[in-house]
């Protein structure tokens, strides 16, 4: 199939690349003239495991481009997706003005018939604004091309991204034109020969389908963490705890990890966004409004176990920060715990080691530049020399099993502050670690 992708951040770059893997023939769109320029030149701005490998080979053989110009990658496409950012509003929802703006340059440049289908997180009755504005340009065309709006919705992992494409959970299409379904279903159909996960249904459940999904993980996530604190308090233990209940087949052992909160592009932005919707409805979602508010205390959770250690003023102490992404193999740092707690730290007149496999560029020039109470370091263990404690935030699976000598022999203090339970208590004890974790 001939296929349009507007947008070439995270979700556009990634899908683009994966229905080009397939053999389709992918043109993905930008208006950033230097992002599309690096692509074209193989350089790209964005970590995610095999990522750049797959761009270059499609690249090669021609089933992948990038351009600037839409009424290029619009003549004779069959599929256009819109793959643009909705970044949240000031009162909280998502600002649909890019999703809006590419919808009106559709109507400007379409030449044929054309599927539009949002890959863009969007709240409920998005679908029917993109057509609307579509519809309109054509109007003034004096064009009546046939256009059909589905819902798409992505759920992607960041750090898992390709498998999860190639590999999918499920995939949900929104339409109530069977032709298109029977369309979509062709272009999925290589992703799901092995088992069948096409779930269609009306694009506005579609659309809702998605903040539904990351809503549930939220509040799991927030669960586990108020649980974990309450058993710090009580003197249980959590991760053991957390094999009890994950043996239930009803509950399952996903997200319910214990530490220091969510982050990252989709969580935090897609809960206000459905709070949001609601009040817009008239309707509180006390829930939703609880899981935000746990999850943005428990992100100050080891700077008061810090505080309760050093004291309030932390001046003459430097601290080691191991992961600064918000997850594990991945660059991103948007609403990231390791931001705030630095941060908190820096209030109190701390300095800062840092390391990232992946981040430490990102948070030199876009979370910390020109600051000069932070050091950024290329090893995990230089970051430790003369420091007072540990502190780690980020779950990458090299940390899982350091040197635990080494990093003695660098600090000053024998002192860990796990944010991600990533040691156990006997193991620190064996080395002789005064260690701090959540719960």
């Amino acid at each position: 199939m001939k296929i349009t992708m507007i947008g070439t951040g995270y979700v556009g770059l990634v899908t683009g690349t994966c229905f080009s893997e397939m053999g389709n023939d992918v043109c993905c769109v930008d208006i950033d003239e230097e992002k599309v320029e690096n692509l074209n030149n193989g350089i790209v701005s964005i970590y995610e495991v095999g990522l750049e490998e797959m761009i270059s080979k499609n690249r090669e053989i021609g089933n992948l481009t990038f351009t600037t110009k839409l009424n290029e990658g619009l003549k004779n496409s069959d599929l256009c997706f819109i793959a643009v950012g909705t970044p949240m509003a000031e009162d909280g929802s998502a600002d649909l003005q890019y999703v809006l703006e590419v919808a009106k340059e559709i109507g400007k440049t379409v030449t044929n018939d054309l599927i539009v289908v949002n890959k863009s997180t969007v709240p409920v009755g998005t679908g029917e604004k993109v057509k609307e504005t579509i519809i309109t340009e054509l109007e003034k065309r004096g064009k009546n091309y046939n256009i059909n709006i589905v819902s798409n919705p992505e759920f992607l992992k960041e750090g898992a991204a390709i498998s999860d494409f190639m590999r999918p959970d499920r995939i949900i299409i929104g339409s109530d034109n069977q032709e298109v379904i029977d369309i979509m279903k062709e272009l999925y159909s290589p992703f799901t020969l092995k088992h069948e996960r096409f779930i269609t249904m009306d694009i506005r459940s579609a659309e809702m389908s998605k903040y539904a999904s990351n809503a549930m993980l939220a509040t799991r996530i927030s669960f586990m963490n108020e649980m974990a604190n309450i058993c710090e308090m009580v003197g249980a233990d959590i991760n053991l705890i957390r094999e009890g209940i994950g043996s239930d087949s009803r509950i399952g052992y996903n997200f319910l990890y214990p530490g220091i909160g969510y982050g990252g592009s989709c969580f935090p932005k897609d809960i206000k966004s459905l709070i949001n919707t609601a009040e817009s409805h008239k309707y509180d979602l006390k829930l939703l409004k609880a899981v935000e508010s746990v999850n943005n205390e428990q992100k100050l959770s080891l700077v008061n176990k810090i505080i309760s250690k050093f004291g309030n003023n932390l001046s003459g102490y430097t601290f080691a920060i191991w992961g600064l992404a918000f997850k594990p193999e991945t660059d991103d740092m948007r609403e990231a715990p390791s931001v705030i707690i630095i941060n908190e730290l820096f209030k109190k007149g701390a300095k800062i080691n840092a390391f990232d496999p992946r981040a430490n560029e990102v948070a030199k020039q876009y979370y910390f530049k020109d600051e000069d109470n932070i050091k950024f370091f290329g090893n995990k263990y230089e970051a430790l020399n003369n420091v007072d404690a540990l502190i780690l935030v980020t779950e990458w699976k090299e940390f899982r099993s350091p040197n635990f000598d080494e990093i003695k022999d660098r600090m000053k203090n024998n002192l860990i502050f796990d944010g991600r339970n990533q040691y156990n208590k006997e193991l620190m004890s064996k080395f002789d670690f005064e260690y701090y974790q959540i719960g």
